[in-house]
């Protein structure tokens, strides 16, 4: 079976490395092409992720680079259909929501190529999120929708989605999280920011609901500007938040003295950085699911999640972007209270091994042979 494994953007990179390291095991069954969007494209978004998650270098690298939603996504599907016209796989992988996801799949159903969907089932109910319009569509014309919770299977059958193209398989953002975390255990970032483990909030802060309106934005840095006066804050900054700070003349937030701003950091030591949070303040989606998993607080700075599960059963509360929510209960947690969480079904390290042994049994049905045993 010949398979495009697509990556795009940082997200993508976690949860397409244990794939790419599953398929390697049986190279008599799968042939699998590493394809690189270039969504992100530079060494802080894209290339330090490749090192550290021992990707190859790309078998294909289309490059298309930064854009509006809709100029992205076509340049996407232009370079991308060439490079399957020039070499047709028989399926192709991709994940989560972003730009990448969607134009890949489109490209590939409509030239009658299968189509696997990874993080198949999320959903917010937010329609102004570009993110979930990525996600129902891609949901809508994929073959194979592997999903991470029990609650996006029954999202996808409420849809109207065959039973049959459903398989619950777990997380594999989580696969590269515990395959990965001794060599995050080993990672001295503390030490380069001067902070000590337990003793500082972590926060990231990219979505345009938060960055893109003056009054919101500024509003969050009004919190942080009090909350760092109780504890350190680190903060690895997304180039559009930097973008937005300067635009909206709020630079001055950048001076704040116990604020500890990063450029956007490598895998092992953000999550390095994550699992000694004394809390976590994100708008960030796996940032939900990961903190869950280390079983670190987490608020998150949105009115809705695609994650339920980490607010139902994980260490994820949803606050929204509400000043006076967030400091609360962020002091209350400071304060030694406690969000109380267990792990969610499957999110056990072996989600990619659930989904390739699930293609293999599919290629031999399809060839009439008897089901194989990897």
């Amino acid at each position: 079976m010949k398979i495009d494994l697509i990556v795009g953007a940082r997200p993508n990179y976690m949860k397409a490395a244990p794939l790419y390291r599953e398929f390697r095991k049986y190279p008599d069954k799968f042939q699998c092409r590493l394809v690189h969007t270039g969504q992100h494209y530079d060494e802080r978004m894209s290339d330090i992720f490749f090192r550290e998650l021992e990707l190859p270098e790309p078998d294909v690298y289309l490059g298309v680079g930064s854009g509006r939603h809709g100029e992205q996504t076509g340049k996407i599907m232009i370079e991308y259909e060439k490079a399957i016209l020039k070499d047709r796989p028989d399926l192709i992988l991709v994940a989560g929501d972003v730009n990448s996801t969607v134009a890949c799949s489109l490209v590939a159903v409509k030239l009658h190529i299968k189509v696997g969907h990874i993080e198949g089932g999320l959903r917010s109910r937010d329609w102004t999120m570009p993110e979930e319009i990525n996600r129902i569509v891609t949901d809508n014309i994929s073959d194979y929708l592997f999903t991470t919770s029990r609650d996006a299977d029954e999202n996808l059958r409420k849809e109207g989605i065959p039973a049959e193209k459903i398989h619950f398989v777990g997380n594999t953002m989580i696969d590269s999280l515990q395959y990965y975390l001794p060599k995050v255990n080993r990672r001295t970032i503390h030490s380069q920011l001067g902070v000590k483990p337990g003793n500082y909030i972590l926060i990231t802060l990219h979505r345009p609901s938060n960055v893109d309106q003056d009054e919101v934005f500024r509003g969050l840095f009004d919190i942080l500007e009090q909350i760092q006066e109780k504890i350190p804050v680190v903060f690895p900054m997304h180039p559009r938040t930097r973008k937005m700070l300067t635009e909206f003349g709020m630079s001055r937030y950048l001076k704040l003295p116990n604020l500890i701003i990063t450029e956007p950091l490598g895998y092992h030591d953000f999550m390095k950085l994550q699992k000694d949070a004394k809390l976590v303040l994100t708008d960030s989606g796996g940032i939900q699911e990961e903190t869950t998993v280390l079983g670190v607080p987490c608020l998150t700075l949105r009115k809705n999640t695609e994650r339920p599960i980490t607010v139902q059963e994980g260490t994820n509360e949803l606050v929204g972007p509400y000043p006076d929510k967030i400091l609360k209960r962020t002091l209350t947690i400071l304060g030694g209270e406690k969000i109380d969480g267990r792990i969610p079904e499957y999110w056990d390290g072996r989600a990619a091994e659930r989904i390739v042994t699930i293609l293999m049994r599919e290629s031999h049905r399809q060839q009439g042979r008897k089901d194989p045993t990897p």
